[in-house]
């Protein structure tokens, strides 16, 4: 994690004991869930807040929407069982993993 040096950046940003762009990298959050995070954290600091919450709302929509489409593709692509078996095999004697 970076130094905290509050003076740089944006003071609602550089509240409290971590950055929160030194967070979002911490918890390995996508685009979407740390721009959601950011938009709380900053909330009434920078916008009003329900400016900055309904951004965060608009990136969790989109993340939700995403991983339920993704959701039905996956369903929609199942393996025949003898393939199943046969991908599983492969890969417990494989020594490329």
């Amino acid at each position: 994690m970076t130094a905290k040096n509050p003076s740089y950046g944006p003071r609602y940003y550089n509240r409290g004991s971590i950055e929160v762009w030194d967070f979002i990298r911490d918890q390995n959050l996508n685009y979407h869930l740390g721009n959601a995070i950011k938009y709380i954290c900053r909330a009434g600091y920078k916008d009003d807040s329900i400016s900055d919450l309904n951004k965060a709302i608009h990136y969790l929509t989109n993340e939700r929407d995403y991983l339920l489409e993704e959701s039905k593709r996956v369903q929609g692509c199942v393996l025949p069982r003898e393939l199943y078996d046969e991908i599983l095999i492969d890969a417990q004697y494989s020594t490329d993993i």
